[in-house]
Order: C-alpha cells, then structure tokens, then sequence
C-alpha cells in the first residue's frame, strides 16, 4: 500500500504560481510513476502531468505545457507541481496519483494510488 498527501493548494490571482507537493508513504521503493490530474467542478477528472520513477520521461497535458513542471525527490519520497502563469481555468481540484506503467500519460482507471485532492482557485 502507498498513501499519497498532497499540500500546497490555496487562492491565486491570475498570473501568479503555485507549487503544489505529493509526499508518499508505504510501500515507495516499488519503482511507481507519480502524477497530477484535476477536477474542476461538473468536468471529469483530467491528466495533467506524470513523470517516470527516475525523472528521465515526463509529459504533460497540453493546456499546462510550458507553464506548469512536474519533479521529484525519491529520497523525500515526493513529487512536486510548479504552476506559474495560472488562468482561471487552472481552478481545480488538484489530485496526485501513482501508477506502474512505463510510459504515456496517466489513465485515471490505471491509477493504483490517489492522494485525497488540494484545491486550487484562481481569480481572474
């Protein structure tokens, strides 16, 4: 078993950044890929980013690419989200997941682990 805490979340002006975090706990020396997906309010739950185990094989959903930077720490056990040039549309529920395939984006019937979510508002 893995357990996924997500933290960072909060109220933010368009344009500004966020960076979101994804400690885990349990069993993390399986070699999980760590993602992000978002759920804003009536719209399904969307892939945002998802980077492999050792950080060689990231992607990103398109409406984030070059704004929003998926990392890792293994040693901390930890995933990050940095989000600048946030939009109103970024408003979401911001959900961290962890699978174990080896590539493509994050399908969230795949997901073995989900964190329980960090709102994240953005006024315009």
């Amino acid at each position: 078993q893995v357990q996924l805490v997500e933290s960072g979340g909060g109220l933010v002006q368009a344009g500004g950044s966020l960076r979101l975090s994804c400690a885990a706990s349990g069993r993390t020396e399986r070699n999980y890929r760590m993602g992000w997906f978002r759920q804003a309010p009536g719209k399904e739950r969307e892939f945002v980013a998802v980077i492999s185990w050792i950080g060689d094989r990231i992607r990103y959903a398109d409406s984030v690419k070059g704004r929003f930077t998926i990392s890792r720490d293994n040693a901390k056990s930890t995933v990050y989200l940095q989000m600048n040039s946030l939009k109103p549309e970024d408003t979401a529920v911001y959900y961290c997941a962890a699978d174990r395939f080896n590539g493509g984006i994050m399908l969230p019937n795949e997901i073995d682990y989900w964190g329980q979510g960090t709102q994240v508002t953005v006024s315009s």
